[in-house]
């Protein structure tokens, strides 16, 4: 069990495993999904990636980016720091972030 379940077109994260990524406790992760502080994206693989998803999460500077074969088994698990400043961010990545 890698914390990543999919069925009836639904993904499902564990709150522990985002929380570990942002190095947060579960309650913080909860309060700061809740506020539109950290926000996601889900993605669906096409071509050579079909039956992938890809789960990204943004928090600040940061994105968690959960990538899971169709069964929800981890596959490339990476935390990416962004460069850009909060300010310049696409509006999709928080309700702070600047539009452009």
């Amino acid at each position: 069990m890698t914390g990543v379940s999919i069925g009836d077109g639904q993904v499902t994260v564990a709150a522990t495993l985002v929380a570990k990524g942002f190095g947060l406790d579960e309650q913080r992760l909860r309060e700061l999904m809740h506020a539109g502080v950290i926000t996601t994206i889900c993605e669906t693989g096409e071509g050579s990636d079909a039956g992938r998803t890809r789960l990204n999460f943004f928090y600040g500077n940061r994105a968690l980016r959960l990538t899971v074969d169709a069964e929800g088994e981890l596959v490339e698990p990476a935390q990416i720091d962004f460069v850009r400043s909060v300010k310049s961010r696409d509006r999709r990545h928080g309700p702070d972030a600047a539009t452009e």
